[in-house]
């Protein structure tokens, strides 16, 4: 017998029981087993700073819904959970909160600093972990790694020594990517570029005089100056975007096939403001058409001036300290602040007439991807991977098919990537994180780098001293989809999952690993997606995953990437006190179209709220009218009504549409297909039409075996209603049904005629309810209605006929093979030679009808003519947020329909 159901479902009473459940119970426990299929999705590891946002949400929900079906379809499924130690973030965090105690890290110290941020991780750490709980994330947790706990910094040690090893690992003085704020060196991948409006500065540089005063002319010849000092009538103008950097600079470039300089190649000419004598070089990389076509030449500040620096051989002159104030070698305008510099430095060429013009510049420039501070290009001694060997064998994977991309799409971004990939930059000068496993010899400089710490230099000596830098955050995560397995397996670790071997951990990674499909954003594509595939190939020498599901970007209503700074994004958690768990997932899901961006707004989440209690309204309704012995599993074929027929033919039809659109990462047609049938077929047509035989236990029967099979198909997406009902259904106890066996179709209820029956009942239906709505008629006003067939069609029309009277209010029903028009009638095309004619003798009033409909027509014209007129305004269409546009266009189309049908309607009354 069924547990009667509480009238109102109660998101955070039922939620809080069941997330407590799962964690706790076994039997999501994953562990290698012959007899069964794999299935593994590694967690892209938020980091110990994170708090759930709606990009975690929707790609957590994703994972969760995949995990969940392949649990459910008997394979051995794996969601390894974890959390990534993020060396800026955590850092930045730990430095906010000891400058409340008016301390810098520097004052406590590296190994007290680094207790602190231990600390804080003890005690914060895993916020994000456990509201991934509360939103039904059903992952193996037990196993859940952190990327610093012992067992895998061993991994990081090894990867490292290994490469090193390789000659793929070198370090050397390069132009980097450097954050004044964080202090630290980034990836180019860590400073993304954005559009500033800047400028562009247009500064003389005089040329060098003879030693009789002469300056050199186009013609290559000399004229005489009179007054050697201040005349600055012969000199090349530069055009460059960042002022203070010419106080380093070493040499103007132009392009040797500019013939407007090619007579000035190879003259001297004096720094202005630093007096300084350089020399004009000639150099391909220089744009003949950026600013004048001669450019400064700053070898220590520019990646481009590098290059020149590095061919020309020129002196490189770091001007900078790394918080970005001006060192000793910027002269007067030493401890300025760099952008302080820029406009001292600006004012005092204007004051010297060798600022000619500023003119308005839109350029990219590149930002700390943490703290959104403007990168700084630095000349600075950094540890660095060579790419370009690793690369080759990741780009012949995706190439081959062997990895692919969902959607396509992505693939010819990531080989864009691939094919162009420069070496990384994977030292970090922070506290926070793997320090770099390499030592240097105080006496004999040697380098030493070694899985464990050294004892003394091959020469003898123990003065040793460890590389002061981390390891970028970056070169741990690559690692994750087999690293979080215990490998390199060098000696035993403590794992939380049971009794440890390193052979069953072995037989673990044999077994899980390559994983089956991974889950994550656009923006980590370059970070982590094809560092991973690059490191599985290398390590394991295989991929680390088969499949790669790129989901959409989480936006506002108007498009606009949701942040906290821009005040528009929406906090899940508020979502879930709201609406519940469920609402969020269903709703996020739902709008989830492959790949796409979602556009979202607060009310988005009524749909989830409102479906949750539909569920829970007609799964009360059923199991309040069950009788004993009732299971769902009894049903007599032989006694089936059309429309239960129908539901069964209709639940295969859902089941095999929602797997195949798991199986193909469709999840928004998987939840839409799901949810059109449970409420419009099973609620709204199967559900309605069983109340009037509600006692019949075979209609009983029917109802609950579709049930039991829609709380499996809905379980996925709203795992925690579908487990509450399924737990109070006959025969049932709190063991949850993610372990219970996915759905399948019966072929037994494949019945053809049944859905063209019942097609033809709703088509009708249809029909009439909207001639009750263009005719302002009430539910209880009986129709007279004619049902004019082919005769084939004759039979199966005859035997709904008592359906459709009930559900329509139809008096008089008379199925004919006539074709000839009724007079005095509407008729409607509801089956293809099948007429549905509303006879409209005695209904209304012809003559008050043709005025009220004559009304509303004009009224709605006048609607449709001011929605034309805001249309074809370009300005509107230009300025609008598009979604509002494509809402006036949708509501213009449909008022076009509106009008056409009340004309039909308004010329059968004669």
């Amino acid at each position: 017998m069924s547990q009667e159901l509480p009238s109102q479902y109660n998101p955070k009473e039922v939620e809080e029981k069941w997330f407590d459940l799962w964690a706790k119970t076994p039997l999501l426990h994953a562990e290698a087993d012959p007899k069964k299929k794999p299935f593994t999705i590694v967690i892209p590891p938020p980091n110990v700073t994170g708090i759930l946002h709606m990009g975690h949400a929707l790609n957590n929900t994703i994972q969760d819904i995949l995990i969940r079906t392949r649990r459910m379809q008997g394979k051995e499924a794996l969601w390894m959970p974890g959390t990534d130690h993020a060396g800026i973030a955590t850092q930045n965090v730990v430095e906010r909160k000891i400058a409340k105690e008016g301390l810098k890290r520097h004052d406590l110290g590296r190994d007290e600093f680094l207790k602190r941020v231990w600390q804080w991780k003890e005690e914060h750490g895993s916020t994000i972990i456990h509201q991934l709980k509360r939103m039904g994330a059903t992952c193996d947790w037990q196993r859940e790694r952190f990327t610093m706990d012992e067992g895998y910094s061993k991994s990081v040690v090894e990867v490292f020594v290994r490469l090193y090893d390789k000659g793929l690992i070198y370090r050397g003085d390069y132009i980097i990517n450097w954050c004044p704020r964080c202090q630290t060196a980034l990836s180019d991948e860590e400073a993304p570029h954005r559009d500033l409006d800047g400028k562009l500065y247009y500064i003389k540089y005089p040329l060098k005089k003879t030693e009789d005063g002469r300056q050199k002319t186009e013609d290559g010849k000399t004229k005489k100056q009179k007054n050697i000092k201040t005349d600055y009538t012969d000199y090349i103008v530069v055009a460059t975007t960042r002022p203070e950097t010419m106080l380093g600079d070493t040499a103007v470039a132009v392009n040797p096939t500019d013939k407007r300089y090619k007579h000035l190649i190879g003259e001297t000419i004096i720094l202005p403001l630093m007096e300084r004598e350089i020399k004009i070089i000639a150099d391909h990389l220089v744009d003949k058409k950026f600013g004048t076509g001669a450019v400064k030449v700053t070898p220590a500040h520019d990646p481009n001036d590098y290059q020149m620096g590095k061919t020309h051989n020129l002196e490189f002159i770091n001007i900078m300290h790394p918080d970005g104030v001006l060192n000793e070698n910027a002269g007067d305008y030493a401890q300025m602040d760099r952008f302080e510099a820029r406009e001292a430095i600006i004012e005092d060429l204007k004051e010297r007439k060798l600022l000619l013009k500023i003119d308005e510049h839109k350029h990219a420039v590149g930002h700390c991807y943490r703290c959104h501070t403007i990168v700084e290009p630095y000349l600075s001694k950094q540890w660095f991977v060579k790419m370009k060997p690793l690369s080759k064998p990741a780009i012949k994977a995706v190439k081959s098919g062997e990895i692919k991309f969902y959607l396509k799409r992505w693939t010819k971004v990531y080989l864009n990537w691939m094919e162009n990939i420069k070496d990384w930059c994977i030292s970090r000068q922070i506290w926070w994180g793997h320090r770099l496993p390499v030592w240097y010899c105080q006496d004999c400089k040697a380098v030493l780098v070694s899985r464990v710490t050294p004892e003394k230099c091959a020469c003898g000596s123990t003065k040793l001293e460890q590389d002061l830098d981390v390891l970028d955050t970056w070169f741990s995560s690559w690692l994750w989809p087999f690293a979080t397995f215990g490998w390199p397996f060098l000696e035993k670790q403590s794992m939380d999952h049971g009794p440890w071997t390193m052979d069953k951990q072995k037989q673990e990674l044999s077994y899980f690993y390559p994983t089956s499909v991974l889950v994550t954003a656009p923006e980590i594509i370059f970070f982590w997606v094809a560092r991973m595939i690059m490191a599985g190939l290398e390590f394991m020498e295989e991929i680390p995953f088969h499949d790669v599901y790129i989901h959409g970007t989480v936006r506002d209503e108007e498009g606009k990437k949701m942040s906290k700074s821009l005040g528009n994004s929406i906090d899940p958690l508020d979502i879930i006190a709201q609406y519940g768990a469920d609402a969020l997932r269903f709703s996020l899901i739902a709008i989830a179209a492959s790949g796409s961006d979602i556009f979202l707004s607060t009310e988005r989440f009524q749909q989830g709220r409102n479906f949750a209690n539909k569920i829970w309204n007609a799964s009360r309704f059923i199991m309040m009218n069950l009788k004993d012995g009732v299971t769902g599993e009894n049903i007599d074929q032989k006694t089936l009504k059309v429309q239960d027929i129908w539901v069964l033919s209709a639940l295969n039809d859902a089941i095999k549409k929602v797997t195949k659109s798991i199986d193909t990462f469709k999840f928004n047609e998987a939840v839409n297909s799901v949810y059109e049938f449970f409420w419009h077929k099973f609620c709204d047509w199967y559900v309605e039409i069983a109340k009037d035989s509600i006692g019949d236990k075979n209609t009983q029967e029917v109802l609950l075996h579709v049930l039991k099979r829609s709380l499996l198909l809905l379980s996925p997406f709203m795992p925690f209603i579908t487990d509450e009902i399924s737990s109070k259904l006959p025969g049932k106890t709190n063991e949850t049904i993610a372990i219970a066996n996915w759905p399948v179709p019966n072929k037994a209820f494949e019945n053809k005629a049944a859905v063209c029956a019942m097609e033809l009942v709703f088509a009708c239906v249809f029909a009439l309810r909207n001639r009750r709505a263009e005719l302002n008629l009430l539910p209880q006003v009986p129709l007279h209605v004619r049902l004019s067939t082919p005769e084939k069609k004759k039979k199966a029309a005859e035997s709904v006929v008592s359906l459709i009277k009930h559900l329509a209010n139809v008096a008089e029903l008379d199925v004919t093979t006539l074709k000839e028009a009724v007079p005095n009638a509407l008729s409607s095309l509801v089956d293809k030679d099948v007429h549905l004619d509303l006879l409209l003798e005695g209904l209304v009033d012809p003559e008050k009808e043709k005025a009220r409909l004559d009304k509303q027509v004009a009224d709605l014209v006048k609607q449709l003519r001011s929605k034309e007129v805001m249309l074809a305004n370009k300005e509107f269409v230009k300025k609008a947020p598009q979604a509002v546009v494509e809402k006036e266009k949708e509501r213009t189309v449909e008022l076009k329909n509106t009008i056409g049908r009340l004309k039909e309607v308004r010329n059968a009354f004669k």
